[in-house]
């Protein structure tokens, strides 16, 4: 892949992707372990949540390593992200099974955005990031498709829910880069 870098670009900021994507796998271990909490696991909806659950679990795994291979510090805001994101995750179960789904839906909408900004940066100078950026991106979509195929668009208040949830998703990033 050729780096579309140039002289006089900003440099990629490698520390604070994976400071921000390891906040949001994290924050979406939360938000399953939420969701399970309410559900239980014997729902339709809840198998399909494990399904995804156990594959942010990997994400989250994968970003822990290279924090520490690379020697980047974790988001402060961690503690916060723990509380939030069961909070939230148990909060859309409590509702339905669809609201449930609805966040996800709306989570995954803005991680594709996300990451798709992060591999435009990255262009060429980072493979190894950029291919776990990729594969990432490609189960989140599923996630997304998957959520869509089990009723998000037809939780109450569909798209009150998924703006505030977006909106949510995107400070959480903007304060995860840098805190």
């Amino acid at each position: 892949m050729i780096s579309n870098w140039r002289p006089g670009d900003k440099r990629p900021d490698r520390e604070s992707m994976l400071r921000v994507n390891q906040a949001g796998e994290y924050g979406a271990a939360r938000i399953y372990a939420g969701q399970l909490a309410v559900l239980g696991r014997g729902s339709p909806a809840a198998h399909q949540i494990s399904r995804m659950a156990a594959q942010e679990q990997r994400h989250l795994d994968r970003f822990n390593a290279l924090l520490a291979e690379r020697g980047v510090r974790p988001t402060a805001l961690q503690p916060l992200w723990n509380i939030a994101g069961f909070a939230l995750g148990a909060a859309t179960a409590l509702m339905s099974e669809k609201a449930a789904m609805a966040c996800t839906d709306a989570i995954e909408t803005e991680i594709d955005r996300h990451y798709s900004e992060q591999l435009e940066e990255l262009g060429g100078t980072d493979p190894e990031l950029a291919s776990d950026i990729a594969e990432f991106q490609a189960e989140e979509l599923e996630h997304r498709e998957a959520a869509r195929a089990h009723g998000a668009q037809e939780a109450i208040a569909y798209p009150l829910m998924s703006a505030a949830i977006r909106a949510g998703c995107k400070v959480a990033i903007e304060l995860s880069k840098r805190i």
